[in-house]
């Protein structure tokens, strides 16, 4: 186990650190002077002093080199200085976007007000298992790859093989999706209108990529920038929200919960009108399509919660994960509550599902977010702009992270001998830059803008159908894998008080993630196979509605079953399990003691406000 001491414990800070921690230092170190532009071409050149750990004879795990893999996860050259501020912030708001701002809009519609908050307050239960799962594990193995090295380590080195590249390509295809919504959103304003969607996809596109070739210290300031913005702007629109439903808007109208009873919409509104809808012509009610319209709305909540786990993939590039970590991952329960249910709940309670504008003319419409919608019908002027505003630089963050998260992924994979290694190239800046470059010219996909309106919706919504189940894969296998790690941690003479921080749901809470993910499979294969309305279309419409669907699973078996077949990889076995390599605490005991003494000195409010964030 590549792991040397390193930092004064009592401080709380990391008590170990690995080969990367020192090849980096000693590239800081030796590394020449020179004029900054000779400086600026070096850091783009492979760490001269970073080890290479050469493959060993393979373990019980089939043609699968377990021990060589797990060396190079836990030993990359990657940057570790993400703080705990970037951390939270990653945590909190970092991959708030589309999901939540316009795609909820469809969901609403789809299912209405009912299956809205009922569907995302299941995959918020699900979503809140798995980062605690997440958050055991990547304070303990905080090592490149996270998801699918976990899956390679403790399920399956095939299934962690298809976990890894579905994530990849997860984010992969995010990029150009979240630029062209990007540039729908501009839509909005008439002046841009006249301007060539390229023109704007490129700007975009630019920016993203300057932003990532910052390293992962330009990455996180840029999330905790935009973070902030998202829940100032969240916050503010949940107090507006209260006012409005309680009549305090300019129409001075009381709302209160008419939108959940059946027929009873009074279109009196002023953005009604503004936007040609006669009064009373809404449909209203609690639900939409009955159960089948609340199934269909989990795979929207899916792809609204989507990027949560980054905040474990950042892990690997933590200052100190044991310490930014947990409370990292505690203030994601808040995240879901507020930013999610809460705000969700006025938007059911100020926008009915029969509104037309919610469809929009695509899924990225930025005229169709329900929360636009809702500033419209209370008829306030200029906010609903400066509310666009929020929905643009979301977007824009959520497409800064798809390149962090693919690049990451890609790069882990390499590591493993998963994907080509030149992929696993990582600079004396500790980027990943040959993954960053591949993720970068993937994003050239979005200019199938230029292509005109039906080839852009065409390559979106395949795009969308990529992205949009992958992610129920990806929880799922962290569940999973975090109940083999206590199973393989209890065999192999471990205890709980070993683990620096333990999941808050246990064990019990990983089953109860795993099987709500099972579970939205289920439901979700069924609306794709009989979709709401399937008696009135043909044979080739329901076939194309399910892959636009499902298409997320038949990638992964793609991937899963010609890897297991070739390599013969085995399932592995508690006792097989590798629990060591990569672990960054020694003394776990010592740390606990010092977190208690550092605890108790602490004022009584602050030491509950430390048990929930």
């Amino acid at each position: 186990m590549a792991i040397f001491k390193g930092k004064d414990e009592e401080k709380g800070t990391d008590s170990s650190l690995d080969r990367s921690d020192i090849s980096q230092f000693a590239a800081t170190q030796e590394a020449p002077k020179g004029p900054w532009t000779q400086r600026f071409v070096d850091s783009f050149r492979r760490d001269p002093n970073a080890t290479v750990i050469k493959s060993s004879q393979a373990t019980a795990g089939g043609g699968f080199d377990h021990a060589a893999a797990a060396e190079r996860t836990a030993n990359t050259g990657l940057a570790k200085k993400l703080k705990s501020r970037h951390m939270q912030m990653i945590a909190i708001g970092g991959s708030i976007g589309t999901g939540l701002f316009v795609t909820s809009g469809a969901a609403l519609s789809g299912g209405g007000p009912a299956s809205l908050i009922i569907a995302y307050g299941i995959i918020g239960i699900l979503m809140f298992c798995t980062v605690q799962a997440l958050g055991e594990l990547a304070v303990q193995f905080p090592v490149a790859g996270s998801f699918s090295a976990y899956s390679t380590r403790f399920l399956d080195p095939a299934w962690g093989f298809a976990m890894g590249w579905n994530y990849a390509i997860q984010w992969l295809v995010v990029l150009p999706l979240e630029i062209v919504a990007a540039s729908v959103t501009l839509q909005y304003w008439p002046g841009a209108q006249n301007t060539n969607s390229a023109a704007w996809v490129t700007i975009f596109l630019v920016v993203i990529i300057a932003i990532n070739f910052f390293g992962v210290k330009g990455y996180g300031e840029a999330e905790f920038v935009f973070a902030i913005i998202k829940i100032v702007a969240i916050i503010g629109f949940i107090l507006l929200g209260i006012i409005l439903n309680c009549g305090g808007g300019p129409n001075g109208e009381y709302i209160g919960g008419r939108y959940w009873y059946p027929n009873s919409v009074e279109a009196s509104y002023a953005g009604y009108t503004q936007f040609g809808q006669a009064p009373g012509s809404i449909t209203s009610g609690a639900f939409n399509h009955g159960f089948k319209g609340l199934c269909s709305v989990f795979v929207t909540a899916a792809f609204s919660f989507a990027g949560t786990e980054l905040v474990g993939l950042a892990a690997a590039e933590a200052d100190n994960p044991r310490k930014s970590l947990p409370t990292a991952i505690k203030q994601v329960f808040w995240r879901i509550l507020i930013f999610y249910m809460v705000s969700l709940t006025l938007v059911s309670l100020l926008v009915p599902y029969g509104d037309a504008r919610l469809l929009g003319e695509n899924s990225e419409d930025a005229k169709s977010s329900p929360f636009v919608i809702a500033i419209n019908n209370a008829g306030i002027s200029g906010l609903p702009s400066v509310f666009n505003v929020v929905i643009l630089i979301a977007v824009l963050s959520v497409g800064n992270s798809s390149i962090y998260g693919s690049s990451r992924t890609l790069a882990a994979l390499a590591e493993q001998n998963q994907a080509p290694r030149i992929l696993a190239y990582i600079d004396r800046q500790g980027r990943p830059l040959v993954a960053i470059i591949f993720a970068s010219i993937l994003g050239l996909l979005c200019y199938v803008v230029a292509g005109g309106q039906h080839t852009a919706t065409t390559a979106l919504n395949w795009l969308y159908s990529l992205s949009g189940l992958s992610s129920i894969f990806t929880w799922g296998s962290i569940c999973l894998a975090h109940i083999r790690y206590r199973s393989a941690w209890k065999k192999q003479g471990h205890s709980l008080d070993e683990i620096a921080f333990k999941s808050q749901c246990g064990v019990i809470g990983s089953w109860v993630g795993l099987t709500l993910n099972c579970l939205v499979l289920i439901a979700q294969f069924w609306t794709a196979v009989w979709p709401v309305g399937y008696a009135t279309k043909s044979a080739t419409q329901i076939a194309q509605d399910f892959f636009l669907a499902y298409l997320a699973a038949p990638v992964v078996l793609a991937f899963y079953i010609p890897y297991k077949l070739y390599y013969r990889t085995l399932f592995m076995k508690a006792r097989n399990m590798d629990v060591d390599t990569g672990r960054r605490i020694l003394d776990v005991n010592a740390l606990a003691e010092a977190d208690r003494a550092e605890k108790a000195q602490l004022p009584q409010w602050k030491r509950i406000y430390k048990i929930f964030c």
